[in-house]
Order: structure tokens, then sequence, then C-alpha cells
């Protein structure tokens, strides 16, 4: 797609990739942004500084991700491109309350389907638009230490091959972003943890990546190359991979 021109909405633009995307696209020409975010002097501060929106949006509920959409369509302009990347890291496992995986789940997998829900339809109506769904490497591979983080993210990868496969015919294009480590607030105080591995990028690197796979209208972003090997090395022999990961999990129990 085209961004120059475009009407952009990023979530979680408050920080970290959000923050960077909405920088980048402001710096590629896109007549409008808004920066959505629970935090809302922190989205005040992007947008004033690219001329942008600020709106404060929990993404845990869907009339507010359509109050947000309704709004943008009626007072500013249509919106061609929705960037879902406001995300939650949750720590535990089997063990954390029921309470957190909702809110997780809700956080990192239904705000993308709330947010297709009601753009697809205005999307289809008007020829078409561009979704870039902020995942993980997490949703392709896992992440120890995290199950509802994991496994709300794997959610958001099968959602988003969803979304292409289902619309794609009809012009819409979908974008799907699934880095390690990226600086920002999520992974403040766990810059030695297991997915800070292959080292940890900086926000305006993943963001130029997102910007690159919107134009040429690809699937897949994978910020961290090694991420594409240790996928094809998952699908080659996957109880293998499995004792390798067992291996990795180990590891970091010891530090």
């Amino acid at each position: 797609m085209i961004i120059e021109k475009s009407c952009v909405v990023v979530t979680g633009a408050a920080n970290g990739i959000g923050c960077a995307l909405s920088y980048a696209l402001a710096r590629k020409g896109a007549a409008h942004v808004i920066c959505a975010d629970i935090d809302i002097e922190g989205a005040k501060k992007v947008a004033a500084e690219i001329n942008g929106t600020a709106m404060q949006v929990d993404v845990r509920f869907e009339g507010q991700i359509s109050d947000l959409i309704s709004y943008v369509e009626e007072t500013i302009a249509p919106i061609d491109l929705f960037c879902s990347n406001a995300g939650v890291l949750t720590l535990g496992g089997v063990e954390v309350d029921n309470d957190s995986w909702q809110k997780t789940w809700d956080i990192n997998v239904m705000s993308h389907v709330w947010a297709a829900r009601h753009m697809v339809p205005k999307m289809i109506e008007r020829g078409g638009g561009h979704f870039l769904n902020t995942a993980s490497a997490a949703g392709l591979l896992n992440q120890i230490g995290a199950a509802p983080y994991g496994v709300t993210k794997h959610a958001a990868v099968g959602f988003a091959e969803w979304l292409a496969i289902t619309y794609g015919d009809s012009g819409i294009g979908v974008s799907v972003l699934c880095p390690q480590a990226v600086r920002s607030n999520m992974i403040h105080g766990l810059e030695n943890q297991v997915a800070s591995i292959d080292g940890i990028l900086e926000p305006d690197v993943v963001a130029l990546a997102c910007i690159e796979a919107i134009e040429s209208e690809r699937f897949l972003i994978l910020p961290h190359r090694k991420v594409l090997g240790y996928m094809r090395a998952k699908t080659t022999d996957y109880d293998r991979w499995i004792r390798g990961m067992q291996k990795l999990k180990r590891s970091y129990e010891k530090l």
C-alpha cells in the first residue's frame, strides 16, 4: 500500500514500537496519524511531535476500539491502515490467575479481532485497506516462562493468517510483526531474559521493517533474522526442537 497521504491508526502509540511506528509513518508522509493509547499523556506527546491526533483507548474493550474507529472515520478521514500494536507481557504458567489470562487474551488477541470486525466492512466497501498486527516471535516459537504471552501471541498470528486468507481477494492486506526483544517498557527489567538471546532491537529499526513490509504488502515481518531459522528447525523436527527449548529453559533457570 501507499503510506503517503494515508490515514493511519496506531494503538499502543505512547511507547516502544507504537511510538516509533507513529514517527516512521509521519516521515513517510501519512496525512493523518492517530496515536491511540491507554496512556493519554504519552500519546499526546507523540502526537504533538508529529502533528498527529492523540486518543485515549483501552484495547481491552471492544466499545472503545469501535468508538475510536467511528470517530476517526467520521471526523478525520477513512482509515487506510490500522496498526493493532498494543500488547501486554504476562509472566508465569498454569498458576497465573484467570483474570490475568483473560486480560492478556483481550489485549493480545481480541483487540485484533475487534479492530478487524469494525474495519473490514468499511475497507471492503471502499476497495481495500491494510492491517499491521503486532504479535511476537513467541507466536511462532513460544515464550519460556510466560505461558499467557506465548499462547496469546500464537493466537494473534493465527488470526492474522486467517484475516489474510479470508479477505485478501477483497483488497485487504495483512502484515504480522513477530520480533524478539525490542527496547520498550514491556521488557524493562527483563533485558537479560531469554527473549533477548539474539539481542534487543531499537524500536525505530523494527518500525522501519514494518514500513517496508507494508509498502511491499508482505505478510510476515521478522526483524530478528534468526527467527526464520528457528521456525525451519521447528517444522523440520518438532521433537528435536522441543528438546532444544527444554535445554534453553534449563540454562536460563540457572541464571
